[in-house]
């Protein structure tokens, strides 16, 4: 099955954060805080995608207040911090939503992403992943994480379903 016809029938996209979101640089503050970059247009496609009735998880192995004010900043729901199995853990999610592994895209950039992505329906990974990576996903972005590579993932998403077009219609009415 090509990556088209795997991204068509996704329900649900669950993104690991440094390296995908962000560009995978650990920034800290003087007094021990954590800094991290998200690109708005990543953001925004996120929004996208919740308006088109696609679910969304964050699923990281570190854990970050950074990563739970973006979560709630975009209304992401489903967030997993600090998990060591991240199989596990979408899998637990799935069960919870009432869908199976065919119905989920998972976007990593490292060997730890693995044993997720390869359960997955549609396995996505940014530019700057390890070659590892890339050699088990289905699509590869021409952007490297935090460069708009989520965006990138979700417009094909979107494209595969026939609902980018829709996304978009809001910002090209001319009212």
């Amino acid at each position: 099955m090509d990556a088209k016809a795997r991204a068509a029938r996704i329900k649900l996209v669950a993104f690991d954060i440094d390296g995908v979101m962000t560009d995978g640089g650990l920034h800290y503050t003087d007094d021990g805080g954590e800094l991290k970059t998200f690109n708005v247009q990543d953001g925004l496609g996120l929004k996208f995608m919740q308006r088109a009735g696609i679910e969304l998880a964050i699923v990281t192995g570190r854990t970050s207040g950074v990563v739970a004010a973006r979560a709630a900043d975009l209304g992401i729901e489903h967030v997993f911090q600090g998990v060591a199995n991240k199989r596990t853990a979408v899998g637990s999610l799935l069960e919870k939503l009432d869908l199976q592994w065919h119905d989920c895209a998972f976007m990593g950039d490292d060997v730890i992403d693995l044993p997720t992505m390869t359960l997955c329906g549609f396995a996505i990974a940014p530019a700057n992943a390890r070659p590892l990576v890339k050699e088990h996903a289905h699509a590869i972005t021409d952007a490297a994480g935090g460069q708009g590579a989520v965006r990138e993932a979700i417009e094909f998403i979107l494209a595969a379903q026939g609902k980018l077009e829709a996304a978009f219609a809001p910002y090209l009415d001319p009212q």
